[in-house]
């Protein structure tokens, strides 16, 4: 009972964090907005200034902070529980860069001029590849080593391509876009950028909530997950393909942004004492407080150009993951 009271307490505070993050990011940036407008644009349906930019700009930007952050953070908390491995996020099967390597090449070849849509429809199809590429590679029945050593050469290729592509840019406009587009933003996204990527994130969300009791199991050992009723085989491909959902759909819309899935599992899980299923929700949640405050840091800071979203995460998960190394140097060594 008292783990239950622990579990549902570290949720709500969770939630209270995320509600708070979130009202914070719409309330940052450069212009002050009267809030009279935005409530009489509401009621009234009066447009104004204050209105558009509150809807056209802040309401999707933090939405989309909200939703990438969680997709990170449970994707992270999936990987770490299936590989059994602490360091492992999305980036170790290869769809972020897939997802990304879609994107550059829309840069490359100029198709964004085509249609707004190309360049998300783009990063979701270098995620497909993705897991088709792991499933050729690995096989059905692929061990958790082999879906390992899968996903870093897809990894290692992909990161490859979009540096050739860098180096053959056509113009150097088209490199700033290409480099400005990998740091990660969610600044001057629209609401089509949101709702294209839902179906995808929900849908990659329940994939991988439905596999939290194959997750508990899993500490036991592949053979006792197996002896206790679970097909190991059917699970293992059902989550990687939830990961390569929900990462695809985050990358497509707003590039790379590491050490989300890396870090927030590991702050999260002594509060849910180690429980990997438990860990999923907690770490959705916690991956939305830190993208989001993330953003409200980026604008804080940011002065005539922009700070990028993935610069500031990187700031937080590089030492973070130093740490990491140093306290369990003697464990892994």
């Amino acid at each position: 009972m008292t783990v239950n009271h622990s579990y549902y307490g570290v949720l709500i505070g969770l939630l209270v964090a995320m509600i708070g993050s979130f009202f914070a990011d719409l309330l940052a940036g450069p212009v002050s907005l009267q809030w009279f407008n935005i409530w009489a644009a509401i009621i009234e349906n009066k447009a104004s200034l204050d209105s558009l930019i509150f809807f056209e700009i802040r309401l999707p930007r933090a939405i989309l902070a909200l939703l990438v952050g969680a997709t990170l953070g449970i994707s992270g908390a999936a990987l770490q529980g299936l590989l059994r491995n602490p360091l492992a996020e999305s980036g170790i099967i290869g769809v972020s860069n897939c997802a990304a390597l879609g994107a550059v090449l829309v840069f490359y070849f100029g198709f964004t001029q085509w249609a707004w849509f190309a360049l998300p429809l783009a990063g979701l199809l270098g995620a497909l590849v993705s897991v088709v590429l792991i499933f050729l590679l690995a096989g059905r029945s692929g061990s958790t080593v082999t879906l390992i050593l899968a996903g870093i050469a897809i990894n290692t290729i992909a990161g490859a391509l979009m540096a050739m592509a860098l180096n053959f840019a056509p113009n150097p406009y088209a490199m700033q876009e290409i480099v400005f587009w990998l740091l990660g933003s969610v600044a001057n996204r629209s609401v089509s950028d949101v709702l294209i990527i839902v179906p995808f994130i929900v849908f990659g969300g329940l994939l991988i909530l439905s596999c939290g009791r194959f997750l508990n199991a899993l500490t036991l050992g592949e053979e006792t997950a197996s002896s206790l009723g679970f097909n190991v085989q059917v699970l293992r491909w059902r989550l990687v393909v939830g990961v390569v959902a929900c990462v695809g759909a985050a990358v497509s819309v707003c590039g790379n942004i590491g050490f989300i899935g890396l870090v927030i599992p590991h702050l999260l899980r002594p509060l849910v004492r180690h429980d990997p299923q438990r860990l999923l929700s907690v770490s959705a949640m916690g991956g939305a407080v830190l993208l989001l405050l993330s953003d409200v840091a980026v604008q804080v800071l940011s002065s005539g150009g922009e700070l990028k979203l993935g610069v500031i995460t990187s700031l937080v998960g590089g030492p973070f993951f130093l740490y990491l190394i140093l306290k369990n140097r003697n464990v892994w060594g």
